[in-house]
C-alpha cells in the first residue's frame, strides 16, 4: 500500500495441478526482441539445432516448455515429459492420461547429450548457441533474459523486457513516470508512528536515454522504525555502473546526503532495501526535519542523477550533468 496523505511533487525536468494440461510453445510478454531483428544471428552450424526442427520440439515438455534434461520419462504410448513435471501431473501421462511408471526414454536422452541449442531467449535477441548441458548455466545470467516486475506493493508476477515493463509500471500500477535527471519529492504522513512494511512508494524517472525506480518506504530496522530512499537502474549490473545518483533530505540548517551507483532491477526490491544501501532516516530525524510538533512527517527529499564517462586523457571518471 502506498504511504496515506503523499503529497509527490516534482520538479524532474499477477495451475492448478489437477488440470495440468500440454503446452506447445512459451511466450514472454516483449515489445519485440533486443537485436530488433536487424541482424540474423540465429544461424548456427551443421553441428546445432534451430528452434524449428523436430528435435528440438521432441525435448520441450508438453507441461512446463522448457527443455528436457535426464532423466527423461516417458509412459507407455511413448510421450514424454521432465521428471519435475512428472510429480506435478500425479504420475499421470498429461498428453493420453495414462499411468506413467518409471519409464526412462534413455534414447531421447542420448540425443540430447549431442546437441547444440539456441538459447530459450533467443526470440528475446540473444544470439548465443550452447552445447545442451551448458545452456542451463547460461540461461540463468542472460542479459537477453525478461527482467520482473519492479513494483514492489504488490505479488506482481510479470515479466518482460524494459519498455514492456514500462507501459506496464505507468498502465497497470500507475505509477508516477517523470522525465528529467534531477527530482524535488514531498512525502507527507499523518500519522508516522504507524510503521509497516508495505509502506512505500515508487517513482519512475526516464534520462539519458534509461529509465530509474526511485523508491521511497517506512520499515521496521530491528525495533527501529526508519525511512528509506534508494535508485534501482532497470537495465544489467554492468549498465547500472555507468550512472551515479545523489539524495538529500535536511531541515533546520541540518541535512543528511547519500551518494551511490544505483542497483539494477535484476536486485528483487527487498535484496537492496536489506543491503541498506541508500539513504536510511531515523524516524526521530524524520520528524525533526518535519518541524512544527512532531507529529506529522513532512519530508523532502531531492536527488539527481548523473552519467559517469570516462576522461580520453586521464582515464578516471567525470560527471555528465544533464541539463
Amino acid at each position: 500500500m502506498d504511504l496515506e496523505s503523499i503529497e509527490c511533487v516534482s520538479s524532474s525536468d499477477g495451475m492448478d495441478e489437477d488440470e495440468i494440461h500440454p503446452h506447445h510453445h512459451s511466450e514472454f510478454p516483449s515489445t519485440k526482441p533486443r537485436n530488433g531483428g536487424a541482424n540474423n544471428n540465429n544461424s548456427v552450424g551443421p553441428n546445432a539445432i534451430t528452434p524449428a526442427t523436430s528435435v528440438h520440439e521432441l525435448l520441450e515438455c508438453p507441461v512446463c516448455t522448457n527443455s528436457m534434461y535426464p532423466p527423461i520419462h516417458q509412459c507407455h504410448n511413448g510421450h514424454t515429459l521432465c521428471s519435475t513435471c512428472k510429480t506435478r501431473v500425479h504420475n499421470r501421462c498429461p498428453t493420453c492420461r495414462q499411468e506413467l511408471g518409471d519409464i526412462r526414454c534413455l534414447a531421447l536422452e542420448k540425443v540430447a547429450e549431442s546437441l547444440e541449442l539456441p538459447c530459450k531467449y533467443y526470440s528475446l535477441g540473444c544470439p548465443e548457441i550452447f552445447p545442451y548441458y551448458s545452456k542451463l548455466k547460461h540461461e540463468t545470467v542472460c542479459n537477453f533474459r525478461p527482467y520482473s516486475c519492479p513494483y514492489a506493493g504488490s505479488e506482481c508476477s510479470v515479466v518482460g523486457d524494459i519498455p514492456f515493463l514500462v507501459a506496464h509500471l505507468r498502465d497497470d500500477h500507475k505509477v508516477d513516470m517523470h522525465t528529467g535527471c534531477t527530482f524535488n519529492h514531498r512525502y507527507v504522513k499523518s500519522n508516522p508512528r504507524e510503521v509497516e512494511n508495505a509502506t512505500w512508494m515508487l517513482t519512475v524517472f526516464h534520462c539519458f536515454g534509461q529509465y530509474f525506480c526511485l523508491h521511497f518506504e517506512a520499515f521496521q530496522l530491528g525495533m527501529a522504525p526508519v525511512y528509506m530512499a534508494f535508485l534501482r537502474f532497470m537495465g544489467d549490473e554492468n549498465e547500472a555502473r555507468n550512472y551515479s545518483y545523489s539524495l538529500e533530505v535536511g531541515a533546520n540548517g541540518r541535512k543528511l546526503i547519500w551518494e551511490g551507483t544505483p542497483r539494477s532491477v535484476r536486485d528483487s526490491h527487498r535484496k537492496v532495501r536489506d543491503s541498506h544501501d541508500g539513504l536510511i532516516i531515523q524516524r526521530n530525524m524524520a520528524l525533526f526535519f518535519s518541524g512544527g510538533d512532531r507529529k506529522e512527517l513532512k519530508l523532502r527529499v531531492t536527488g539527481r542523477i548523473w552519467k559517469e564517462q570516462q576522461n580520453p586523457d586521464g582515464g578516471v571518471c567525470i560527471p555528465n550533468l544533464c541539463s
